[in-house]
């Protein structure tokens, strides 16, 4: 018998939470560029306008932990989104080096146009509601447990095997 033919291969990908979790990233998103694209939005600048609705004027920096983003993805994400007019970016008055985002009368304007996305998202992916906050739940947890790993000073023992 072929090892890939082996229901126990550990290396099978349907094994794979990570395989599982990107698959589903990637269709999530999929699924959102009907719904964003005609309001101008990629999925990574519609999840950074949400960051900005819930608290506007904040560093790059601040943005970029809340996000999950390094700067080299989000300073040119935030030029283009600058140039569509919907932020803007200026120097903090008290440390040159702290670049400071505040959302434009349009950007605030575009949060009314993406109230509905959520709903429909639910209804396109054809998610049930209780399913969909345990998931959620879950991969808050999994979050929390994977950044906790990332910010652990040594490596697990069972990750050096």
């Amino acid at each position: 018998m072929d090892a890939m033919e082996n229901e126990n291969y550990p290396l099978r990908l349907d094994k794979q939470l990570c395989f599982a979790l990107y698959v589903c990233s990637k269709e999530i998103i999929r699924l959102y560029k009907p719904l964003i694209g005609p309001l101008g939005l990629t999925y990574t600048s519609y999840i950074t306008m949400m960051a900005l609705w819930e608290k506007d004027n904040i560093s790059v920096n601040e943005l970029g932990s809340k996000l999950y983003l390094d700067s080299g993805t989000l300073t040119p994400l935030l030029k283009k989104m600058e140039g569509q007019g919907l932020l803007t970016r200026t120097r903090s008055k008290t440390d040159e080096r702290t670049v400071i985002i505040t959302l434009t009368d349009k950007g605030r304007e575009l949060e009314a146009k993406c109230s509905s996305v959520p709903e429909k998202m639910v209804c396109t992916a054809k998610i049930d509601p209780k399913k969909g906050i345990n998931l959620l739940q879950e991969l808050h947890t999994l979050l929390s447990s994977l950044v906790e790993v990332n910010d652990d000073e040594e490596i697990p023992e069972l990750l050096r095997k």
